[in-house]
């Protein structure tokens, strides 16, 4: 895979880790880099010691398989600093039009995943209910973060990236449902260094060590493990579907209304209980658009 290949495919991961609902996981698994990824992560561990005395820089670099990793977290990087702004407006402006797009991104993925899983036996759907009730009740069963402060940064930044990592869950969703999905937003458009430095070591804290964890169960594993990445990502569908009326929050020590749950609608009963333009057929078609590119890039990447 050529470099601009991988660095397009890290600008796809940020910009889907901006919104709230797709997981950057999602994408990888998509464009065909997700055990890649899992697998150059994991790598770093005890062994690049004794790597290091034989073959020094140059072999530990290549057994991290560093230069696919730092072009693709080039890609994450600039995206989330170019595309936070655009990606905010959409949200603001297009957010059914978004989700319906993303919908039919992450159903696409469902399928992808499902062909991973081996068949459709007792114990496969067993892990697939499991995926998708750890899905369900993942906001229910972390705590709520307090005040704003770089330990809280580096604290959701091991939480998300853990949701990041995964089809289907989405770390922005977690962070929006902890509260600090617009505090990250606003550090990244004022530079806030302190903060986003304090993120971004969580992350790699916590990246490290779950990669690790989920190269393991790939490798022993694996038809149970896409089981339950299967029923998350089914699970998380309804997060972003695009016809959505708030049924549930809470009000954070900011004053601000978080979302807690909400009630899946018909794009007609939508517009009968909200009395805004649903916008059936556009967001219909971007469904599709996404359901088909995910097909597509599968059968590419294959």
């Amino acid at each position: 895979m050529k470099l601009w290949q991988i660095y397009l495919r890290g600008m796809l991961m940020g910009a889907a880790d901006i919104v709230p609902g797709i997981s950057g996981g999602t994408i990888a698994f998509i464009t065909g880099i997700y055990e890649r990824l899992i697998n150059s992560l994991r790598s770093f561990d005890l062994t690049l010691w004794s790597v290091w005395k034989k073959t020094g820089l140059p072999g530990v670099y290549k057994a991290v398989d560093a230069t696919f990793l730092i072009t693709l977290l080039a890609g994450v990087l600039s995206s989330v600093l170019l595309l936070s702004h655009l990606i905010s407006w959409l949200l603001t402006s297009y957010p059914l039009h978004l989700n319906g797009l993303f919908f039919g991104l992450v159903a696409g993925s469902a399928i992808i995943i499902s062909r991973e899983m081996g068949g459709w036996t007792l114990n496969q759907l067993f892990f697939m209910l499991l995926g998708g009730v750890f899905a369900t009740f993942i906001s229910l069963i972390l705590p709520s973060i307090g005040s704003i402060t770089p330990v809280t940064f580096f604290i959701a930044g091991m939480l998300a990236i853990c949701a990041m990592i995964l089809p289907g869950i989405s770390g922005s969703f977690l962070l929006l449902t902890l509260g600090l999905y617009g505090p990250l937003v606003e550090a990244v458009k004022a530079l806030n260094l302190t903060f986003i430095a304090a993120f971004a070591i969580g992350a790699s804290s916590g990246l490290l060590v779950f990669s690790h964890l989920l190269g393991w169960l790939f490798d022993h594993f694996r038809a149970a493990t896409f089981a339950v990445l299967f029923g998350f990502v089914i699970a998380s569908l309804k997060h972003i579907w695009p016809w959505q009326f708030l049924t549930s929050y809470r009000i954070n020590e900011q004053g601000e209304m978080l979302l807690l749950d909400t009630q899946v609608l018909l794009p007609w009963k939508y517009t009968q209980i909200t009395n805004l333009p649903s916008y059936q057929l556009s967001v219909l078609v971007l469904m599709l658009i996404g359901l088909l590119a995910v097909i597509y890039l599968a059968s590419r990447n294959k």
